[in-house]
């Protein structure tokens, strides 16, 4: 019996029309596009406006992938989305997602893991394949970062942007498809990285609000330092 493997066999991006570039950043914040260049690296970054969220993005990156592939938005049984700016607490962004889609016979729920959500997602797909279970799998990765971010910091704020993708995980011939993965976590070191307010922990409140608790607080070396170490490892 050959063995059932699970591989990317579709892939569409989307992201927003408006462009922040760093000359419009430097007028919001204490930091010029030499600054940025020098330590960052970015030039613009995409940001959605007119009252969307992610869903929306996340929408537009399925249904470009659907007719990249000539998929009917009825043969797909599952979408997975990573994302830590969800629309709501709940409902889940997947859901959303799935509705303004037409998946109207797929099931959904998100993964909240930030910068490994995508790979989470994607590890999570292929079981869901390599199993028999379901057939045509989509996993979304999108965030509306803009939300979250805080334009009075300049070590985080030129950063982040808004964007969606999408990829289609089915069954593929035998040899390729998704080889191997290593995925770990470590809850140790959240105090470099986390949003403190708004979570059972720190309810929002007008303080809370007022301490600007509600945006990326991020220690930029010691965050560097780990990823760069764990991720050659």
């Amino acid at each position: 019996m050959s063995k059932v493997e699970a591989g990317i066999t579709g892939i569409h991006g989307w992201v927003p029309e408006y462009r922040l570039t760093n000359e419009e950043l430097s007028t919001m914040v204490d930091t010029t596009d030499e600054w940025i260049m020098q330590r960052i690296g970015i030039k613009e970054r995409r940001i959605l406006k007119g009252g969307e969220a992610t869903s929306y993005m996340g929408a537009e990156a399925v249904k470009g992938l659907l007719e990249k592939t000539g998929t009917d938005p009825l043969d797909v049984e599952l979408i997975i989305c990573a994302t830590i700016t969800s629309d709501y607490h709940f409902p889940s962004t997947a859901n959303l997602i799935s509705h303004k889609a037409g998946l109207k016979k797929a099931w959904g729920y998100d993964i909240s893991a930030a910068c490994s959500g995508f790979l989470f997602a994607l590890q999570t797909a292929t079981q869901f394949i390599k199993s028999g279970a379901h057939k045509k799998v989509i996993v979304v990765g999108a965030d509306m970062m803009s939300s979250i971010t805080d334009y009075t910091d300049r070590t985080t704020c030129p950063l982040f942007g808004d964007a969606a993708a999408a990829v289609m995980v089915e069954q593929v011939e035998e040899g390729l498809g998704l080889r191997d993965s290593v995925l770990e976590v470590d809850g140790g070191g959240a105090r470099h990285l986390h949003m403190k307010g708004g979570g059972s922990l720190n309810p929002a409140t007008h303080e809370t609000v007022e301490n600007r608790e509600h945006y990326v607080y991020q220690e930029g070396k010691a965050v560097f330092k780990v990823a760069v170490s764990k991720m050659a490892d």
